[in-house]
């Protein structure tokens, strides 16, 4: 509008009615490129699951933002330019003067070369169209294709923050396991990067069984770093680093988890499931193999813990009936000599204090202990329980785990140096050429269903935001052929925003697609601002090539305004690289690389898309004048 505005000044009007000319004429433009911005991020608004909750807020702000930026751009803006408008008089005789002249006539080479472009693509439109297809295909297609850009769901950041998973042999203690960890921290702080640590005995995250003397063999250590610009190597390659110095310890085993944003969730996790556990054992151990073979995998293991010593007690009932014990009175025998009875109470100053008599730690150590366990029956003699029961000692899993209610075993593996994506579709092909015992099932949970979920939404959204601009603008337009010609701006944009994915080095994460969707409405803007002035200046009666070349020139200025605005607004965060900043690196060079495409290719590809699409309605309008005429003529003849 502000642009528009000092257009009229320079013509001589004055600063008021310049104002009130400048922003009606721009009017419908402006309301044009606000309704596209708008309807693109309407569908992620109302997007549900995971991706809404995160970006709902972030679409809301922006549809907001544009409706007020628009309200402001009608009110505000005019008036301020009519009241402290004014015409710089550009002199040679001042360094500010000198800088200004410098800059308009780079501007005015800058215009004159691309009005010679556009006039030879004009004359030239297969050839154009051409050398744009080569260059849609050879990035959009052929660069994903090619493995350059990997998928993942969010990108992986180096946040300085890891937790090393221990477990220890099943009969360790709680006060074994703990003396173990003293010496893994003493390993930990050696390094002065360390800045914090952090140690949980008994437990882990994402452990569901709560019983401390189950849990009394694992642990779990976090640990902090100084920030990765005070350090020359990434939090993984110290996770990797260590896991030798620790796992140096006998009868240790260890997992290392980056704590990204998402916390310390593992990026792969499959789980194989089915109605048979022993099918389920043997496809797991096939799957495990097979994801360790697979390049950019690290750390692979089954979820559920290493199988402990269980005592399985199998009572022999006609056995109990000889000695006069009853099943109920054996289970609660060894129930009190285990886990204790606190039925008793203790009464001291008022105070009841529950007391929990149970059989002595050290008559409780052996398998022998078991066997030597003295039961008293109903007539007061002592009986073993090795008299009345088979007592064995045997294998059990510490955790069982179903999904879908059948039962499960699932595999988790760390990521290292590969997108989510790829190695994602190598398990897959892998399990393809080797199947898993029948009746098995593989399932992807984590990281990897919500990006599967998540493009699905993103994809869905882009578009959905693709047929809302082309309705609204048929709605303003009351045309079908003219909104089609600015959505050919969109596919040029890809260009770019594929091409700078790649040479970064970065993934094509939820906020790499949010940033394509982004980009709907911003280089539909330069589409409307070129298709406006074209249609204005024919309905003046210029000539089609005249107002096309026209329409290149007089908006070339404001569309490298707002390209290089939107451009140098967005360089901050694509070159941030404090902790976590590779999430949103993605998003930002996305829109850098389409802005620049569309800025570049744009200008070019839509006056002569108009073009064609104006000598195609031509041909047709003079062929049905041609039949209404050879009509007209034979009625007069007959």
């Amino acid at each position: 509008v502000l642009e528009n505005i000092y257009r009229h000044m320079e013509m001589g009007k004055h600063k008021r009615i310049a104002a009130l000319e400048g922003r009606n004429e721009i009017g419908f433009t402006a309301l044009s490129i606000t309704l596209v911005d708008v309807v693109v991020f309407v569908p992620l608004a109302l997007t549900n699951g995971l991706i809404g909750n995160i970006l709902r807020e972030f679409s809301l702000v922006i549809v907001f933002s544009t409706l007020m930026s628009l309200f402001v751009a009608f009110t505000l803006t005019p008036m301020l330019a009519s009241r402290w408008g004014k015409l710089e008089i550009l002199k040679k005789d001042s360094i500010w003067g000198r800088i200004n002249i410098g800059f308009e006539n780079a501007l005015t080479t800058i215009k004159n070369v691309y009005s010679k472009i556009l006039n030879w693509s004009l004359h030239h439109m297969l050839a154009t169209a051409g050398i744009i297809s080569i260059l849609f295909i050879s990035t959009v297609i052929a660069i994903p294709m090619s493995g350059l850009i990997g998928t993942t769901f969010m990108a992986q950041t180096d946040r300085g923050e890891l937790s090393f998973q221990i477990d220890l042999p099943p009969e360790y203690t709680i006060s074994k396991t703990n003396q173990v960890i003293q010496k893994v921290e003493h390993l930990i702080m050696k390094n002065p990067d360390v800045k914090k640590v952090f140690s949980k005995v008994g437990t882990q995250t994402g452990q569901a069984n709560s019983n401390a003397a189950a849990n009394s063999n694992i642990a779990e250590i976090t640990v902090s770093l100084v920030d990765k610009k005070k350090r020359n190597y990434s939090t993984t390659e110290y996770g990797q680093r260590m896991r030798d110095s620790i796992t140096a310890i006998p009868g240790l085993k260890l997992v290392v988890a980056p704590v990204g944003i998402m916390g310390n969730d593992v990026p792969i996790q499959a789980v194989v499931s089915g109605p048979d556990l022993d099918s389920v054992k043997l496809g797991a151990n096939e799957l495990l193999q097979l994801v360790k073979s697979i390049p950019g995998t690290d750390f692979v293991r089954f979820s559920t813990k290493s199988p402990k010593k269980d005592i399985a007690i199998h009572i022999n009932r006609e056995k109990a009936s000889l000695y006069g014990l009853s099943v109920a009175q054996i289970g609660g025998a060894v129930q009190l000599a285990f886990q204790g009875n606190d039925d008793t109470k203790y009464k001291y100053k008022g105070e009841e204090y529950d007391i929990n008599i149970t059989l002595d730690k050290a008559d409780k150590q052996t398998i022998e202990d078991i066997h030597n366990l003295t039961l008293q029956n109903s007539s007061g003699a002592i009986v073993r329980l090795e008299d009345v029961a088979d007592i064995a000692v045997v294998e059990g899993q510490s955790i069982r785990e179903r999904y879908n209610r059948m039962p499960s075993i699932k595999i988790e593996s760390a990521l290292v140096h590969r997108s989510l994506g790829k190695v994602i579709e190598d398990i897959k092909t892998k399990v393809k050429a080797h199947p898993l015992p029948k009746g098995t099932n593989i399932i992807f949970l984590g990281a990897a269903e919500n990006m599967k979920t998540s493009m699905e939404s993103l994809l869905l959204s882009l578009g959905i935001g693709i047929l809302l601009i082309y309705f609204v603008m048929v709605a303003l337009y009351e045309s079908v052929t003219s909104p089609f010609v600015v959505l050919f701006s969109i596919p040029v944009s890809f260009v770019g925003a594929f091409l700078a994915l790649g040479l970064t080095m970065n993934e094509l994460s939820i906020f790499a697609m949010l940033g394509l969707i982004m980009l709907l409405g911003l280089v539909a803007k330069n589409a409307i601002l070129i298709v406006d002035f074209v249609d204005m200046r024919l309905r003046e009666g210029a000539p089609i090539l005249t107002a096309l070349i026209e329409a290149g020139e007089e908006r070339l200025r404001p569309i490298m305004m707002t390209t290089f605005a939107m451009v140098f607004g967005m360089l901050p965060i694509a070159m941030a690289s404090g902790d976590g900043a590779e999430i949103k690196n993605g998003m930002a060079w996305v829109i850098l690389g389409g802005l620049t495409s569309s800025m570049i290719l744009t200008v070019i590809l839509v006056p002569c898309v108009y073009y064609m699409f104006f000598k195609i309605k031509t041909f047709f309008q003079t062929r049905k004048r041609l039949r209404r005429m050879h009509r007209k003529k034979k009625v007069l003849e007959a």
